[in-house]
């Protein structure tokens, strides 16, 4: 009866590649890191080797670099994952360019393998040899030479008993018709793409044998902590988006005011996502403050992403207490260049750490807004795999959503993500006797019976206050100016 072989994977130590890679590098593997120059290939193999590489799995770096290691790490060593404590004792770092310029490729392998030989390294990482300075040899022995020697390495790197890394740089063309690439039994393409003053950083799983990768585009930044990557948000088979139905007795997430509850059924259905939608000044934020302090009030700690507003600005003193004592968690995403994979890990940290119960995204405005302009063309599918996420988790979430107040026609979102919600409210303006009045609607709860009434409110310093509904009220002109309206 034969056994299935068992592959160890190691952990790679940079933060969201594992889940990348299926669960680790597979022990024992070749693997191609490629892409531009500049797109943080030599940072992360740094990053990989110094979590890796202890007494007993030695790192050996080959570099060709015609400047010394010496240099490169002065560099490196501002990073947080470096650990000078390894250099030399499990890590060490060896310059090929002398052997590299003479021209004398077998010369350079026989090298490799020699040291590789002597050293025993259960970490071989080759820097890229298409970075070297071209010199007169180098251009007489010509492309075909140079194209056969990273064959033959590759070939070579695949039989030591070690997990090895080849850093390339290639172009797209170049990669379909490289040797290398068919021998690689992992490719990770790294590459940074710019948008008039954008940049972001993306990777892709191109092949990872033995092990089903994550696919697609992934984003990922340089810090001073290293490289962390944020796997693109994908939505789980058999994940339920929306509820079709709310069974009899299923919770209900008090909303922190009375009145509101009442009109959406009992409150809103747990787990739900609720889209509030209103013009500026409308009460929007108050009304999220509402939500989150209701929930800090029944035990329900809740996290508050700002996306219009620095934290300071955005914060009531009700919420600033609640901040304070650790019932409500704040992520400022105020920084441009943001990707929804970035803001979605940073959310999903924050709940599991806080235990939180209620989201809120204030506002989907300021979220567009917020991110890269590559996302915005994509905004509506990011954020259904967003909201999709975040519900699987049982969070209920309540985002804003700024609206222009035309009056004359009825809409609940800019981007058309309305169907993303499984509950919307309509705050408006109209008026009445010379004066302008807020009015608040449900305009749907799904699989719940909810009010159709239209109410007046108010914002005071206790909060939001209704009144009595649109109804009681004369001379309603259904789709014409409000300015119609009479007392």
């Amino acid at each position: 009866m034969s056994k299935k072989v068992s592959i160890r994977r190691l952990p790679t130590g940079v933060p969201g590649l594992d889940n990348l890679l299926g669960g680790g590098l597979p022990e024992f593997s070749f693997n191609l890191i490629a892409g531009p120059p500049g797109s943080g290939k030599t940072t992360l193999a740094h990053q990989i080797m110094f979590s890796l590489a202890n007494s007993n799995n030695r790192g050996l770096f080959f570099t060709v670099l015609g400047e010394p290691a010496l240099k490169m790490l002065r560099y490196q060593q501002q990073f947080a994952f470096f650990d000078i404590d390894k250099i030399n004792e499990s890590i060490r770092f060896v310059n090929l360019s002398a052997d590299l310029m003479e021209g004398n490729f077998d010369r350079v392998l026989s090298r490799i393998a020699e040291e590789v030989k002597n050293y025993t390294p259960g970490l071989v990482i080759v820097d890229s040899f298409r970075s070297v300075v071209q010199s007169t040899k180098a251009l007489e022995a010509g492309t075909s030479e140079l194209q056969k020697f990273v064959q033959q390495l590759g070939m070579q790197m695949t039989s030591w008993q070690a997990t090895s890394f080849l850093l390339g740089e290639y172009l797209t063309q170049e990669a379909e018709s490289s040797p290398v690439f068919t021998v690689a039994d992992g490719i990770l393409w790294l590459s940074q793409n710019t948008y008039r003053n954008s940049m972001v950083r993306k990777m892709q799983v191109v092949k990872m044998r033995g092990q089903a990768q994550a696919p697609g585009l992934h984003t990922f930044r340089i810090s001073h902590e290293g490289v962390q990557v944020f796997p693109r948000a994908m939505i789980k088979p058999g994940t339920v988006v929306a509820s079709i139905a709310v069974p009899d007795g299923e919770q209900r997430v008090p909303m922190g005011t009375p009145e509101l509850d009442e009109m959406l059924g009992g409150g809103l259905p747990a787990g739900y996502s609720l889209l509030l939608v209103g013009p500026s000044g409308s009460g929007k934020t108050v009304l999220a403050t509402e939500f989150l302090a209701e929930g800090a009030r029944r035990g329900e700690p809740g996290v508050i992403a700002a996306f219009e507003k620095t934290p300071n600005q955005l914060l009531s003193k009700k919420l600033n207490a609640l901040v304070k004592t650790g019932q409500v968690g704040v992520i400022d995403t105020r920084s441009l260049d943001l990707s929804i994979d970035q803001i979605l890990h940073d959310l999903i940290e924050m709940i599991t750490r806080m235990q939180a119960k209620r989201v809120v995204i204030d506002s989907l405005s300021g979220f567009e807004l917020a991110l890269a302009p590559e996302f915005h063309e994509d905004f509506r599918g990011s954020l259904y795999r967003m909201i999709a996420e975040l519900t699987s988790m049982g969070v209920t979430i309540l985002m804003t959503s700024e609206l222009e107040d035309r009056y004359t026609d009825l809409r609940f979102s800019p981007f058309g993500s309305a169907f993303l919600a499984d509950a919307i409210i309509v705050q408006r303006y109209v008026e009445i006797a010379g004066q302008f009045k807020r009015v608040i609607s449900v305009v749907k709860v799904r699989g719940s019976q909810h009010s159709k009434d239209i109410r007046l409110y108010d914002i005071t310093d206790e909060g939001i206050v209704f009144g009595e509904a649109l109804s009681a009220y004369t001379g309603i002109m259904t789709g014409r100016p409000t300015g119609d309206l009479v007392t």
